[in-house]
């Protein structure tokens, strides 16, 4: 096996499941503790990139794009939350399900209108678009390290913040029994509002990282949303600690799966059906870790302590 190759994989999926992970944190957030099935969080996502790629082209600054276009995808959040999510919160999840994918349709439409349909790419900054030997024949891309490095910083501070602040404590309360949480005067709504708004800004940020990799363009929450509730599953709903576990090891999983897979298939079949069945499982093993997740524990590998 060539291990300088297997290096470089493993980087890739991690990079891969640090992406995943700030999709599926916000969805994690809102699908746990507010209890609400959001389908259109991976279109909050499409407009985090077109967003930031606006932006990037508009200042010609890649990461000052950034830091304005998250906290306007956080408003956009807020204002989803006010306008549809919160008068759906006392309905079933069905209602979660229809009344989030008729925003689907909307916010693809809006985003379609505004931008039109071919996409935008976004350029990097010269000392970004560059690579990074780590060693002998070891090459990663820079941006890649620059993902992996902010994808570990969210999830650090995503533990401290849910772990040791005041706003993780209410949080955590909201979660556990919102009725007493109101009860002792605290403003349930505008926490949930708060909520929502930080899982649009996670997600926005995951898209504003990948644009420069595949170019923001329609659609491109329906290919990302699938996946994130598959890790969320997998890790456990309301989990942050679950969100982060599970988005890693997908990411592993899919990266390894595609590189590796059709060597393994070579030890027992033709090299043309090894490269033929490989890509297909490859694709499948993550649906088949999550049903084996929820044969084996339903809850999930790491749910949260109090539900």
């Amino acid at each position: 096996m060539d291990y300088t190759l297997l290096f470089v994989q493993v980087l890739n999926g991690l990079q891969l499941g640090l992406l995943l992970f700030l999709v599926a944190s916000g969805l994690t957030l809102v699908f746990g503790i507010l209890d609400f099935v959001n389908l259109a969080h991976g279109s909050i996502y499409m407009f985090g990139a077109f967003i930031g790629a606006s932006l990037t082209l508009l200042l010609g600054n890649f990461l000052l794009a950034v830091v304005i276009a998250v906290p306007l995808t956080g408003v956009l959040g807020y204002g989803i939350e006010r306008l549809l999510a919160r008068n759906l919160y006392d309905k079933d999840h069905l209602d979660h399900v229809l009344g989030s994918f008729g925003l689907i349709l909307v916010l693809d439409t809006a985003a379609h209108m505004i931008w039109g349909p071919a996409g935008i790419s976004v350029p990097l900054p010269a000392w970004l678009d560059g690579q990074v030997e780590l060693f002998a024949g070891a090459v990663i891309p820079t941006y890649r390290l620059l993902i992996i490095a902010v994808g570990l910083a969210v999830a650090g501070g995503l533990l401290w913040l849910v772990n040791y602040t005041k706003l993780g404590m209410l949080i955590r309360a909201g979660a556990s029994n919102r009725t007493m949480v109101s009860a002792l005067g605290i403003d349930i709504q505008t926490l949930f509002a708060l909520v929502f708004a930080l899982g649009a800004m996670l997600a926005g940020l995951a898209g504003m990282l990948i644009a420069p990799i595949t170019t923001a363009s329609i659609g491109m929450g329906g290919q990302i949303i699938i996946t994130t509730f598959v890790v969320i599953i997998i890790g456990g709903i309301g989990s942050m600690k679950g969100a982060f576990i599970g988005a890693i090891i997908i990411g592993l999983i899919d990266t390894l799966g595609r590189s590796f897979l059709d060597q393994l298939f070579e030890l027992f079949m033709s090299e043309s059906a090894a490269e033929t069945a490989a890509p297909a499982v490859s694709a499948m093993m993550i649906y088949i870790l999550m049903a084996a997740v929820l044969a084996v524990r339903p809850q999930g590998l790491f749910p949260p302590k109090v539900r």
